[in-house]
């Protein structure tokens, strides 16, 4: 008879299928499947953060209330961002055939993807969302993502029926042939989220040259 309850050999066998970390950081130094979607065709093009956005995103203060005690596994269902008016539904994603992050279809706009490779929103550790920066018909979900600032917040909605709120620290982007994968995604002990898509300048043969990486961490769990 097994030691183990089911519930428990499941949880065991999801963390030896999560990727490793610094695995992923390689794969993201070549770019990301959203990167090569990326149309790239709007004159305005997608903002970027602005440089007070991203003064110490490697060390987060508290909360006012002290570090949030992380949540059990829950997969996300949606994610909002009241301040650049996203709320979309968020599907499953893992690496595609390519050894590439993959990434949601880039036909629907208004849709963002969890990377199953790590936590979910609201565990302990870093949990990684990623979407498309715009496409052929125009801006789509994470258009705005580079003009987020500290303080604003993404909601995940989880599908155990809590909402995990995250606060914003730090707002970067980053080259792709540079990409910090350990500063990026090292777990700092507590409940971590990066919200990840296409920025920097854009070519046609290319792409975009970067990533803008969204750095927040859990404040509080409705």
């Amino acid at each position: 008879m097994s030691a183990f309850e089911p519930a428990e050999i499941e949880e065991e066998a999801r963390r030896k299928r999560r990727a490793p970390w610094g695995v992923i950081a390689l794969v993201l130094l070549t770019g990301l499947a959203l990167i090569r979607n990326g149309s790239g065709e709007f004159d305005a093009g997608p903002p970027q953060p602005a440089v007070a956005a991203s003064t110490n995103s490697q060390a987060p203060g508290d909360t006012a209330g002290g570090p949030v005690t992380p949540l059990p596994y829950s997969v996300p269902g949606r994610v909002r961002i009241p301040a650049i008016q996203v709320d979309a539904p968020v599907m499953a994603v893992g690496l595609d055939a390519e050894g590439w992050i993959d990434a949601p279809p880039p036909e629907d706009p208004n849709l963002a993807g969890w990377f199953t490779g790590g936590v979910t929103p609201g565990e302990k550790g870093t949990a990684v969302v990623v979407g498309h920066v715009d496409n052929h018909q125009g801006p789509t979900v994470f258009y705005g993502l580079g003009s987020l600032q500290k303080g604003h917040h993404v909601e995940i909605e989880r599908k155990d029926g809590k909402t995990a709120d995250f606060e914003v620290y730090g707002v970067e982007v980053f080259a792709k042939d540079d990409f910090p994968g350990d500063r990026v995604y090292n777990s700092k002990g507590t409940s971590e989220l990066r919200v990840i898509t296409c920025g920097g300048g854009f070519t046609q043969q290319n792409g975009y040259d970067g990533n803008v990486v969204v750095f927040a961490r859990l404040a509080a769990v409705r």
